[in-house]
């Protein structure tokens, strides 16, 4: 049978398009490309790309009353939240833009459309038009979800803070995993008075319990109204406000509430499984360790499968799809030891197990401490740097840093964590003086074992 493609691609995100485009310009394949939103997916229109840039700009919030203790005699500014989204959305309207280019200049065929599928090598547009391919790649990403709460309509989320006409006087944020506690973080260094709630008992779940105990800690300190145990009960409109009520009766009215208590994958509509696509309970698309589906011809990667959904592993997926269907190198996806970083302030680097995961026999090396920059000028900040380490092997399991610009330390300590460092091998680096980061080598007796 001849088909329209040998690839087409449902999905515009950086998964998708990685593996788009080195399919076209690098194995000679004929590919298309179905978006029915905007290139770039989640993390570089909605997600990554935007909130790291928030990030920045709350960052600056402390600066008058540093550099202060510096020597440094710095006018205490104001935010502009306008002036600042104007350019944030023109940042990425250039990156959609680069998107589109790459996938033009690699010979992608492109479609600004929803797609669903016909069958296992048909699509079909919005516009009524199929299209048939030897290969289908399902790469839609994931959306925010929004709990069952009486008023639930009446709030945001993350896909919403970016439009905002204005910074609000208050907000509720609801949740407590990495998105919900970077935006209580980011909105709090912009002078917004905030609350988060958090069903649990602590925030960051999955997470080291020493480091996330004192991102809670330092949260709190520099302004968020961080309370555990507790979620909303209802909500209800009050004037350009919301009155919200909570599940231990207690009752408060907010400018926002934002919830972040969750993303599902974009598998709704795609018709999969009528054709024997597997589908988890939240609608994750099922696939082997090739990114195979039950129906051949059809593959998946990125958020909408539910692994792991960061972008630099879409795009791993992305290539690994390539290399085991047009190169012929079967290749399945290492998701073994992947680094990641929450961008709370301070941030939370880590790779590897947690203290709790730990299986086997391992010894604790750890140190929280004052850094020397804030330490100078009399702030309270502290970090954390934490080794897992195995008692058999002396193997590092896990690094867990809690500091500013963790995530930029964790992307080295993860290259010496994933090709099997052991604790001598850290020891036996010279440090970097004077750093945060040098406590990572220098901490030689274990604090305890587990």
């Amino acid at each position: 049978m001849a088909f329209d493609y040998d690839l087409f691609v449902i999905g515009g995100g950086s998964g998708g398009v990685r593996a788009a485009r080195v399919a076209a310009s690098e194995t000679g394949a004929k590919v298309a490309l179905a978006e029915e939103d905007r290139y770039g997916g989640t993390c570089v229109i909605r997600g990554c790309v935007p909130k790291k840039l928030m990030v920045f700009a709350s960052e600056f919030s402390r600066l008058t009353s540093d550099a202060a203790g510096y020597g440094w005699d710095i006018p205490e500014g104001t935010f502009d939240w306008i002036a600042f989204r104007t350019r944030l959305h023109a940042e990425l309207d250039r990156l959609e833009g680069v998107y589109r280019r790459l996938l033009k200049n690699a010979g992608v065929e492109t479609f600004d459309s929803r797609a669903t599928l016909v069958d296992a090598h048909t699509v079909r547009l919005a516009n009524g038009d199929t299209k048939t391919a030897r290969h289908i790649l399902v790469a839609t990403g994931g959306h925010p979800t929004v709990p069952d709460v009486e008023g639930a309509e009446l709030a945001i989320t993350s896909n919403d803070i970016f439009h905002l006409d204005a910074l609000p006087d208050s907000i509720l944020i609801v949740g407590g995993g990495f998105i919900a506690c970077e935006f209580a973080c980011i909105l709090t260094g912009m002078g917004v008075k905030v609350t988060q709630f958090y069903r649990g008992s602590q925030i960051l779940r999955g997470f080291d319990d020493e480091a996330r105990d004192l991102v809670a800690e330092e949260m709190m300190r520099k302004g968020v109204d961080l309370r555990v145990n507790i979620n909303v009960a209802k909500m209800e409109s009050d004037g350009d406000a919301i009155h919200v009520t909570d599940t231990e009766g207690g009752t408060a009215t907010y400018s926002k509430v934002l919830f972040a208590t969750g993303r599902d994958p974009n598998t709704k509509g795609l018709n999969l499984e009528p054709l024997g696509v597997r589908l988890k309970k939240n609608g994750a698309v099922e696939v082997d360790a090739y990114s195979q589906t039950a129906v051949p011809s059809i593959y998946a990667i990125g958020d909408v499968t539910d692994r792991w959904n960061l972008t630099p592993v879409a795009i791993r997926e992305g290539m690994a799809f390539v290399d085991t269907v047009f190169r012929g190198k079967p290749t399945p996806v290492d998701h073994e030891l992947i680094p990641s970083a929450v961008f709370t302030q301070p941030e939370l680097g880590t790779v590897g197990i947690t203290e709790a995961e730990a299986t086997e026999p391992v010894e604790i090396y750890a140190t929280t401490f004052r850094p020397m920059q804030t330490a100078f000028i009399g702030a309270d900040d502290r970090v954390l740097m934490k080794l897992v380490v195995s008692k058999e092997t002396r193997r590092v399991l896990g690094c867990h840093i809690v500091a500013p610009n963790a995530g930029e330390m964790i992307q080295l300590a993860g290259i010496a964590v994933k090709m099997g460092a052991t604790k001598e091998d850290f020891d036996r680096t010279v440090a970097v003086h004077p750093t945060m980061s040098e406590e990572i080598v220098t901490m030689r007796t274990a604090v305890r074992g587990a």
